[in-house]
């Protein structure tokens, strides 16, 4: 690998949108790592890609463990040194519409350990990474469900909740953060994957070619903002 060849992570990356942002990433030329938490899905994702020429390889990172995302921020390290590009993308919709206050607490509480505290787990691990170069680009991907304006419909009380604390999350990091250091949150649309099942109107493809832009944004680009093609989102 080319010392100045930029390096991507991508969470949840063995399928659906972050398969594709995999993809796009390496067809543009970056080195992209590509994380799951299922060892043979992801290898066999990779070895896919690999096998289109592209600069793939995989990591194993369950974003609900706090000791797989420290060793996965620690391999990259080890062995790239550096991180250019971080995509939050690993995340789960379980509550469709049940209600909040009579659903099983274990629902919201699963969906906010992977959707806002895995997010939050794996910027505070690979921060340092970007820090280090005094660069770097962190995309969140949210939902324009998680704005507050939101809030006062009823359903999907679960994901909204998680998907608002990591809207915050993005702000709050972004207060913070030195250098030209971006990061930003982006909603993918409606996606006929897993999670946005088959009748979605929009493929992953298209979902990650929509939200890829802001991997490569200059100094001079947007900080801390919500995004859905390309045009931010009233928080």
């Amino acid at each position: 690998m080319s010392q100045d060849k930029q390096v991507a992570f991508v969470t949840g990356g063995n399928r659906g949108i972050g398969y594709e942002l995999v993809k796009q990433l390496a067809l543009k030329g970056f080195k992209v790592i590509l994380a799951s938490r299922d060892p043979k899905m992801g290898h066999e994702a990779a070895q896919k890609l690999k096998g289109l020429d592209l600069d793939v390889s995989f990591v194993m990172m369950d974003v609900d463990d706090q000791e797989s995302i420290r060793q996965a921020a620690i391999t990259v390290n080890e062995k790239y040194g550096r991180l250019d590009v971080l995509f939050n993308n690993a995340g789960l919709y379980f509550d469709e519409n049940e209600k909040l206050l009579t659903m099983d607490p274990s629902i919201l509480e699963k969906t906010m350990r992977t959707n806002f505290f895995g997010a939050y787990y794996v910027i505070h691990s690979f921060m340092p990474l970007m820090e280090k170069q005094r660069y770097g680009r962190i995309i969140n991907v949210s939902s324009e469900l998680g704005a507050m304006r939101d809030m006062s419909v009823q359903g999907a009380g679960a994901y909204k909740l998680s998907k608002l604390a990591l809207n915050g999350l993005t702000q709050l990091v972004a207060a913070e953060i030195k250098g030209d250091i971006k990061i930003n949150a982006v909603c993918p649309g409606w996606v006929s994957s897993d999670m946005g099942g088959p009748s979605a109107p929009r493929t992953p493809k298209q979902a990650a070619e929509s939200i890829l832009w802001l991997a490569t944004i200059g100094p001079e680009g947007p900080h801390g903002g919500l995004f859905r093609d390309g045009k931010p989102i009233h928080w």
